[in-house]
């Protein structure tokens, strides 16, 4: 096994367990839906994650532990995929809430650092955003 198999397959074990930890969050609110359905199978496409695992992960995805990127972008990345799937029905209920809460802790953010991640995030997916939030964004090109 040559070095950029184990670096591919350490980076394929990271994204299976960003895909189950999608996965337990469209499943929070009971069954998954056909547009969580729909967007899990894009997310699995991106992640490079195949028939057979996506068929195991959605069965069990208990069984596959976080992994957190090294870096803040591909950390942030990941809470972004979760959202996606947190507003599919555009509301985050509570059990979502606590779930990405710990996701982020998971992921290496701090207690406060996750707070207001998740804050910022759901009021940007909520569409509560202030008009100087929504100048910058449309701005930053």
């Amino acid at each position: 096994m040559s070095f950029n198999d184990l670096f591919d397959s350490g980076k394929h074990k990271k994204n299976l367990g960003h895909f189950a930890s999608i996965v337990t969050l469209a499943a929070v609110d009971g069954a998954v839906s056909e547009n969580e359905l729909a967007l899990l199978k894009r997310l699995a496409r991106k992640l490079d994650v195949d028939n057979t695992e996506f068929d195991e992960i959605l069965a069990t995805p208990s069984h596959y532990p976080i992994n957190p990127p090294n870096n803040k972008f591909e950390r942030l990345e990941r809470l972004y995929d979760l959202f996606k799937i947190i507003y599919t029905d555009n509301i985050m209920d509570e059990s979502e809430e606590k779930l990405v809460n710990k996701y982020a802790i998971g992921l290496g953010y701090d207690t406060q650092e996750a707070a207001a991640i998740i804050k910022r995030s759901a009021d940007i997916f909520g569409g509560k955003i202030a008009f100087e939030d929504y100048k910058t964004l449309i701005n930053n090109k």
